[in-house]
């Protein structure tokens, strides 16, 4: 079975940089494509981030481009959110997903599974 489990979120303040990983367990990277999400108070779940299995292809949302990079580290089975310039509208719930399938533009609804969230709060 897989299980995502996140870590690295926290509290900064804005103009600041924080890092996430999710670890995979139960199966390898090479199995799935790896997205983050994230959900502010009162919003709908929106895609953040998302790379292919081999970190031959990623994407962002409009919204982070230039600020955040996603990355795999194989050797930890771990995909890592590196997060700079952040601001207060970054603050949310920040989830990981997987899925099988590689079609951008990737929306929630193709991934299938979920790690249950970290916080990261921006104070302005």
């Amino acid at each position: 079975q897989v299980q995502l489990v996140e870590s690295g979120g926290g509290m900064v303040q804005a103009g600041g940089s924080l890092s996430l990983d999710c670890a995979i367990s139960g199966r390898t990277l090479i199995d799935y494509h790896m997205g983050w999400f994230r959900q502010a108070p009162g919003k709908e779940r929106e895609f953040v981030a998302a790379i292919a299995w081999n970190g031959g292809d990623s994407q962002y949302a409009d919204s982070v481009k230039g600020r955040f990079t996603i990355s795999t580290v194989a050797s930890k089975n771990t995909v890592h959110l590196q997060m700079n310039s952040l601001q207060p509208e970054d603050t949310a719930i920040y989830y990981c997903a997987a899925t099988v399938r590689w079609r951008p533009p990737l929306r929630r609804a193709d991934f299938d599974k979920w790690g249950q969230g970290t916080q990261v709060t921006v104070s302005s």
